[in-house]
């Protein structure tokens, strides 16, 4: 391919990687958070959805055009198709680590019984990010069986929080029943981590989308 077309594959990656970075790092920061148990810390983060959706629609724009002039084939095209629907997941990776963090702040109250919940609660984010984190790492990454052996990491991972979730909802529904009084709360908590499962799913799929492109076979169904 021609080297305008090489510059503008470069710079779509790093745009890409860019985004994908600056959601992890939020969602390490609310890892702290629920780690040192001080949710203040939340109110650091800053995950603009709307100037990411507007960083994504220049990346998508920039796709289009390179698909225009430059009519590739084969494993280009399925890198262009790829990063195209990568961009979507990564905005919805984003829209569920903000709301994440709005609900759970909201919801995280000294009356529930937060020892319980942060027991699982941790370590599902943690697992969740690390999915994200290594999804992103692939874009940068051309050989491969390196590209094979992370995207089987992810999914790895992304089985974890669902593991995960499964026992904090069957906790957080004991408890409920428990305390009726508190079962507001106690929902808005789980509905608040079941986002960062949906990350996880985001993340599986972002490593499916990168692994079509660079050997082809089928794209998955995103959950």
């Amino acid at each position: 391919m021609l080297k305008p077309y090489k510059e503008n594959v470069q710079k779509i990656k790093e745009e890409v990687y860019s985004i994908g970075q600056e959601i992890v790092y939020a969602n390490k920061i609310s890892l702290s958070a629920l780690k040192e148990n001080d949710l203040t810390m939340l109110k650091d983060i800053n995950l603009s959805i709307k100037l990411l959706s507007s960083r994504s629609n220049e990346i998508d724009n920039l796709i289009v055009k390179t698909l225009a002039l430059y009519s590739p084939e084969a494993k280009d095209l399925r890198e262009m198709v790829s990063y195209l629907k990568i961009t979507n997941e990564l905005l919805r990776a984003a829209a569920n680590s903000k709301s994440f963090i709005k609900t759970f702040k909201k919801s995280f109250t000294d009356e529930l019984d937060k020892h319980l919940i942060l027991e699982y609660a941790i370590p599902l984010l943690k697992a969740s990010n690390q999915a994200l984190e290594i999804a992103v790492k692939l874009v940068k990454e051309d050989d491969e069986k390196t590209i094979e052996s992370d995207f089987h990491k992810v999914c790895v991972e992304e089985s974890k929080t669902d593991d995960l979730y499964a026992i904090v909802e069957k906790n957080t529904l004991k408890l409920i029943t428990k305390n009726i009084e508190l079962s507001k709360d106690y929902f808005d908590v789980l509905s608040s981590l079941r986002r960062l499962e949906k990350i996880a799913d985001r993340a599986a799929s972002i490593a499916n989308l990168l692994l079509f492109a660079q050997m082809g076979g089928t794209i998955e169904q995103a959950k």
